[in-house]
């Protein structure tokens, strides 16, 4: 009996934008607040660019509200984004 190789997924670095790439290679470091922030902002535009002024946020119980979480869900706000 023959066991197929596992299939691994895809990388996430092969579906990102261009604009994305110069941005990851602009960063010195890619998992601290800071780099959750641009991302934040990011999003935040791109969610104004398609013309949705309001997301819903649903957190699990054991998340809480600081670091990288922060930095994502403010800079969202900051950008516009109205948040329910």
């Amino acid at each position: 009996m023959v066991i197929p190789p596992a299939v691994r997924p895809p990388r996430l670095f092969d579906y990102l934008k261009p604009y994305e790439k110069a941005l990851r290679e602009t960063m010195e470091v890619t998992r601290d607040v800071a780099a959750a922030s641009k991302i934040g902002r990011i999003l935040g535009e791109r969610l104004l660019i398609k013309d949705i002024p309001a997301v819903a946020i649903q957190m699990k119980k054991e998340q809480r509200y600081h670091g990288k979480v922060r930095a994502v869900i403010d800079s969202v706000r900051e950008a516009g984004v109205k948040l329910l």
